[in-house]
């Protein structure tokens, strides 16, 4: 089942999937640019993302962004809120819900989010009041359905720092995290140094590189190598775009820039990765992708 709002005057889109066999991520066309919340209240099953495969266990929330590729095992048993960016916009309103850069294009990525019985209990309560103000046709529901998915957004955005091992005295350094890991993804394509980020986040890069050791994550230029790669597997995997293409897209002053670039952080060829893909002897394993 799937439950639409579609606003009119904009291009505004929220949607909740229950019980729903076609739930999944294509990465391009409309699905592609949906950001989703997904909940599973049944069995552990395999969520397969950007053909990485995972466990996503009983009692958990996933939170996915747009353009990813997702595909579940069994989606038929999943619960999912998804939203564009004309209809909640988390870059525009982190100061209401402040997601972005740590539940949202986290480091911590996939990030299953436990459930307790009470917490199940809460987003059951909160699925059957956006069922509810689905049905209601009024000029409110839209804002309605808005504040719904913000609860939803904070909720698990607090059990998720609960289960991270931030130090309670240190949100403002965690702040510092979640912008870097939101202007990374704003600027990765043409932005491929340390420097750039430091700059915009007033901070010298050491004091930026000192803040992430401190919450024992990777350095940012481990984060920034890591989010090119990502993406340039995504266009020789899911695209028919040739190496050279994927290097002017991703900011590399020649294709051979690129390719000496993949090979050190993969091990692999460019090209070779993509005709091994065409060929169906592709395999990605997890630790062939980034973290």
């Amino acid at each position: 089942m799937k439950l639409f709002f579609e606003e009119q005057g904009t291009s505004g889109l929220f949607r909740i999937s229950l019980a729903d066999a076609s739930l999944k991520g294509e990465g391009t066309g409309q699905d592609g640019t949906l950001s989703t919340i997904v909940c599973n209240r049944h069995a552990e099953q395999t969520v397969v993302i950007d053909e990485v495969p995972y466990r996503f266990p009983k009692d958990s929330i996933l939170p996915l962004v747009a353009n990813q590729h997702f595909i579940f095992e069994h989606p038929e048993d999943l619960l999912a809120w998804q939203f564009n960016r004309d209809f909640y916009c988390i870059a525009d309103h982190d100061a209401e819900v402040g997601c972005v850069g740590f539940l949202f294009y986290g480091i911590h990525h996939p990030f299953f989010i436990r459930l307790t019985p009470p917490e199940v209990d809460q987003i059951n309560a909160l699925e059957e009041m956006c069922i509810a103000e689905m049905g209601i046709r009024d000029r409110m529901q839209g804002e309605m359905l808005r504040i719904l998915l913000k609860r939803l957004i904070i909720n698990v955005t607090r059990l998720a720092k609960t289960q991270t091992d931030t130090p309670k005295d240190a949100e403002g350094k965690l702040d510092i995290v979640r912008m870097f890991n939101l202007l990374l993804e704003q600027h990765f394509r043409e932005q491929h140094e340390v420097n750039f980020y430091a700059a915009a986040l007033h901070r010298s890069p050491k004091t930026l590189t000192n803040v992430f050791a401190r919450f024992k994550y990777p350095s940012p230029s481990t984060l920034i190598h890591r989010r090119i790669i990502q993406e340039a597997k995504r266009y020789l995997f899911y695209t028919d775009k040739s190496a050279k293409e994927i290097a002017y897209l991703l900011g590399f002053a020649s294709p051979a820039h690129f390719s000496r670039y993949f090979k050190q952080h993969t091990g692999k060829n460019a090209t070779n990765y993509k005709t091994d893909k065409r060929e169906g002897i592709f395999v990605i394993a997890a630790k062939d992708t980034p973290g």
